[in-house]
């Protein structure tokens, strides 16, 4: 009876092997190749190849295809020492593959031969379970939940729509959430802002959304703010996070969410509501217009009247809120298309949504060639008691 060795020696005969220097070269020149890494976690936490994907053997050949898309595509595969590599690359054959190379001598010879190794942290057994949808997608993986743990977003409102978007954002793992509000929970909060409940009534917004977020993650941090943004504390308040998530329902603090954005360079993911309409649109620095683009200057007082005024539909900012932790999200992980010069428009009457391309205005105030504001402006006269 062949030993194992005898048919180790058959495999490996049939499979083409590469040598750790032309794995290297491979990637020094930038060519297109797939390098993937068949150890288990605890393997690959002391040391990996820089650039290689993670797939465990038990799970190779279930989710090579999220990587490899031809089956031409040139695939090397590498372990430890270059034995459950050459089975692997002979599994992929099988399959269908044409282009499927062994690493000789696996990750210990590449070591061997002071080739780069590259180290970092992973998810906890704990995030894995929490996070198990997420990293089975390829746009997001174990690799992008860390970008996610790592962000820190700040949502300016704890009401209508910050409510949803804290409320996804903090279950996807947004490592760090700043909300700032100013304002206590009112009973008419109740109908549309969902981070608050009746025994809230009357207690700060921001430790009831803290309560609330805590008990759908314990795994992220969450700071609150109990006040209103100005021109005195904007800057350095938004100056600690990478995202800035607008979610105020007043002209005054869109204006300055939107200048202090530009003036730190800091993502602004834009939101409103109004009756049964709502938009959503990303503002990104020296990328595509800002609101005083659209909007240089606030309106007259009155002429825009405000969801307390006017009122919203209860349901409508969980739409639109979503859509600005989606926004978030892909901003986050580098994917899909953001609403960078492009406003999506809902309308919950007609149940229809529309986008509408926004080009940057060169004699924008703010952003334009010859910006006329050049430092923060409180719009006091315009100031009403939000609704947020």
């Amino acid at each position: 009876m062949p030993s194992f060795q005898d048919h180790l020696d058959s495999i490996r005969s049939e499979i083409a092997e590469v040598s750790p220097a032309e794995v290297h070269e491979k990637i020094e020149s930038g060519e297109d190749f797939q390098l993937v890494d068949i150890r288990e976690r605890n393997e690959w936490e002391n040391g990996f190849v820089p650039g290689a994907t993670l797939l465990g053997r038990s799970h190779l050949e279930a989710r090579i295809g999220n990587i490899a898309f031809n089956a031409d595509d040139e695939i090397v595969l590498y372990c430890a020492g270059g034995v459950r590599s050459v089975f692997a690359a002979h599994a992929l054959e099988q399959m269908g593959y044409t282009n499927v190379h062994s690493m000789e001598g696996g990750f210990s010879k590449w070591a061997q031969n002071s080739h780069p190794v590259a180290t970092r942290r992973s998810l906890t057994d704990s995030q894995m379970a929490r996070y198990s949808r997420h990293l089975l997608m390829p746009e997001v993986g174990e690799e992008g939940q860390l970008k996610l743990l790592d962000a820190k977003v700040l949502l300016i409102g704890a009401g209508g729509l910050g409510s949803p978007t804290a409320m996804y954002l903090a279950a996807a793992g947004i490592g760090t959430i700043g909300i700032v509000d100013g304002d206590t929970v009112d009973m008419s909060n109740l109908q549309r802002q969902l981070l608050h409940r009746e025994e809230s009534v009357g207690t700060s917004k921001v430790e009831s959304a803290k309560k609330t977020l805590q008990g759908i993650n314990s795994d992220i941090t969450i700071n609150t703010y109990n006040y209103r943004i100005d021109s005195d504390n904007v800057l350095d308040l938004f100056a600690q996070y990478d995202i800035i998530v607008d979610g105020c329902d007043n002209f005054p603090t869109r204006y300055l969410v939107n200048d202090a954005c530009y003036m730190l360079n800091k993502t602004n993911v834009h939101g409103s509501i109004f009756r049964f309409e709502g938009q959503v649109t990303v503002f990104q620095p020296n990328e595509g217009p800002c609101y005083r683009c659209l909007y240089p200057e606030p309106p007259p007082p009155g002429m825009a009247p405000s969801c307390a005024e006017a009122g919203v539909l209860g349901i409508l900012p969980g739409i639109i809120g979503v859509a600005q932790a989606i926004e978030t999200i892909k901003v986050i992980l580098g994917i899909g298309q953001p609403l960078i010069g492009r406003l999506l428009t809902f309308d919950a009457l007609s149940m229809s949504f529309r986008t509408l391309n926004i080009r940057r205005d060169h004699d924008c105030p703010l952003c334009g060639t010859h910006p006329t504001v050049t430092e923060l402006i409180d719009y006091v006269q315009f100031c009403a008691v939000p609704e947020l």
